[in-house]
């Protein structure tokens, strides 16, 4: 198995201590900004279009198999695949945001909860029920 970052974030956040944990927890606005390559891929995002944007969680720890989710010692233990843990065997991260803006190879997303430099693995759109 391979995979080729097509992208990266562009975040003002730059902690991962610091960052919130999910995207309604003041999650800023943020840029995908894709390789050239990748230009033809991205041609039909427009603004007000929701995608899911996967991840390569870079800075994650990939022996972590149980946390106490949200970092809460009260809470029990529990197996990463419950849970939105970015410490996990392999750390793909799963982010459902609205683009704002598209500028070239610069895709502007609401709400992005990813730190800067965060390798893009792709991008989808949501579905809805009509499809």
């Amino acid at each position: 198995m391979k995979l080729q970052p097509i992208g990266h974030v562009e975040s003002p956040l730059t902690d991962r201590a610091a960052a919130p944990k999910q995207p309604d927890e003041g999650a800023p606005e943020a840029a995908l900004v894709f390789a050239p390559e990748y230009a033809r891929a991205m041609r039909e995002l427009i603004p007000g279009q929701d995608v899911l944007v996967l991840t390569w969680l870079d800075r994650a720890d990939r022996s972590v198999l149980a946390v106490h989710p949200r970092s809460d010692p009260a809470r029990p233990e529990t197996g990463v695949f419950s849970t939105r843990s970015p410490d996990r065997p392999n750390p793909i991260g799963l982010h459902h945001v609205r683009i704002t803006e598209v500028d070239g190879l610069s895709v502007r997303v609401a709400h992005l909860e990813a730190i800067d430099g965060t390798p893009i693995v792709d991008v989808k759109p949501v579905l809805g029920p009509e499809r």
